[in-house]
C-alpha cells in the first residue's frame, strides 16, 4: 500500500509505540521467542541465545534492537553506522520485487552518525546481543578511510557486543575496492590494533560481498587468519541481476537481496568454511525465506545466520519456525554440528 520506505517507518514507529501499551511486549515474546539451551550458540566468545539474527539495515539508527529482541531474534546488528550523519542517496532508492521475492536498494549507508547512536545505545538495558555494523561516510577517500572506521569502532566500543566492519556495500562509490586485499589487511589490521589496547576485546567479523571469485575469497581466508579478527559474514547485497523475472531498468543501481541471492550466497558459505577448514566461524545472510534455507546455510558452514528481506517478506513467524526446526534437528540424535 506505501513505498517500502515508508512502509518500513510506519512499522518501526508502530513497534515502538506497541513497547508502551500494557502487555505488548508480553504477548509478542509469548508468541514469538523459542527458549531452550539447545539452541544457545557461542561465537567469537560471546553466548547467542539462538543463532537467529536480524542483519544490518533494518535498524540502522538502533530505534527498534529491543523489540526485536521480543519478536525472537537471538541478536540484532545496528548500523551501518558512519562517523558523522548522512542522509544517504536521492529517493527513492529502496524497490521491491515481489516475483522475485527480492529488494533492491541504494540506501547509502543513511544514518544519524555514531555519536547520536551511542545515546541510544547507552540506555540499551536489554541482555540481547548487539552488532555494531561500521562504514565509512561517502565523502571521505578510500586512503583516509580506515580513521572514519577507527573512530567509529572507539565510540562504539562499550556499547555493541561485536563489529562487523562494512566494505561490501554496492551504494557508497568506491566501497568495495577495500576489500582487494592491501587496503583490507592494512584496515582490519589497524583496527584489531584498537582492539587489544582494551583489556576486553571485542569481536570483529567481516562483511564481504557475494560476487568476489574464489581468488578473492581466498585472499579473505588469508587475511582473516593474518589479522585475528574473529570471522566474516557471508554476504552483503548483490549487483548481479542475472535469472530476475522483474524488469530492474526502471530502479537503476543498486544491491539486490532476498530470494535470487541464495544459491550464491551459500557457495560463499561452503567455500569459505571448507578451504578454510572451520578455521573462523561464518554468519551466513542472503536469501532465507523459509526453514529450508536457513538448514541450508548451517548445512554450509555457519554458525550464525542473519535475515532481513526474508523478514519483510515472511513476517517474524520465519524467526520461530527456523528455530523451532533447529531445535528439533539439535535434540535429534542425528544432530552433527549445527
Amino acid at each position: 500500500m506505501f513505498p517500502p520506505e515508508t512502509s518500513h517507518h510506519i512499522v518501526v514507529a508502530l513497534l515502538r509505540f506497541g513497547s508502551f501499551i500494557p502487555f505488548f511486549n508480553l504477548i509478542l515474546k509469548k508468541i514469538f521467542i523459542v527458549n531452550a539451551p539447545e539452541l544457545e550458540t557461542i561465537v567469537g566468545g560471546l553466548k547467542f541465545k539462538n543463532p537467529v539474527g536480524l542483519g544490518a539495515g533494518f535498524d540502522k539508527n538502533a530505534l527498534c534492537y529491543k523489540q526485536m529482541g521480543f519478536l525472537g531474534f537471538g541478536f540484532v546488528e545496528v548500523g551501518t553506522i558512519t562517523l558523522y550523519p548522512q542522509p544517504g542517496n536521492v529517493k527513492p532508492r529502496l524497490f521491491r520485487l515481489p516475483k522475485d521475492e527480492a529488494l533492491i536498494n541504494r540506501m547509502g549507508f543513511n544514518n544519524h552518525g555514531v555519536k547520536k547512536i551511542v545515546t541510544r545505545l547507552y540506555r540499551k538495558n536489554t541482555p540481547l546481543i548487539i552488532g555494531g555494523n561500521i562504514g565509512k561516510n561517502k565523502e571521505v577517500p578510500n586512503e583516509e578511510a580506515y580513521h572514519d572506521y577507527e573512530k567509529c569502532f572507539e565510540l562504539l566500543f562499550n556499547y555493541v557486543d561485536y563489529f562487523v566492519v562494512n566494505v561490501s556495500s554496492p551504494n557508497t562509490p568506491g566501497l568495495r575496492s577495500l576489500q582487494e586485499k592491501e587496503p583490507l589487511t592494512k584496515l582490519l589490521a589497524s583496527l584489531q590494533l584498537k582492539n587489544e589496547t582494551h583489556f576486553a576485546q571485542k569481536p570483529i567479523f567481516l562483511k564481504i560481498a557475494p560476487d568476489l571469485n574464489n581468488e578473492q575469497l581466498d585472499d579473505i581466508i588469508d587475511i582473516v587468519k593474518s589479522c585475528k579478527i574473529s570471522g566474516v559474514i557471508a554476504t552483503n547485497t548483490t549487483i548481479s541481476r542475472e535469472g530476475l523475472k522483474t524488469d530492474t531498468t526502471p530502479f537503476g543501481n543498486g544491491g539486490m537481496s532476498g530470494r535470487p541471492l541464495l544459491k550464491r550466497s551459500t557457495e560463499v558459505v561452503k567455500y569459505l568454511f571448507e578451504k578454510s577448514e572451520g578455521y573462523f566461524p561464518i554468519i551466513a545472510s542472503g536469501g532465507i525465506h523459509s526453514v529450508d534455507d536457513a538448514m541450508e546455510k548451517f548445512e554450509a558452514g555457519a554458525s550464525l545466520i542473519e535475515l532481513y528481506t526474508g523478514f519483510i517478506y515472511e513476517g517474524p513467524m520465519l524467526i520461530k519456525k527456523i528455530n523451532e526446526e533447529l531445535l528439533r534437528r539439535r535434540k535429534s540424535s542425528n544432530f552433527k554440528r549445527y
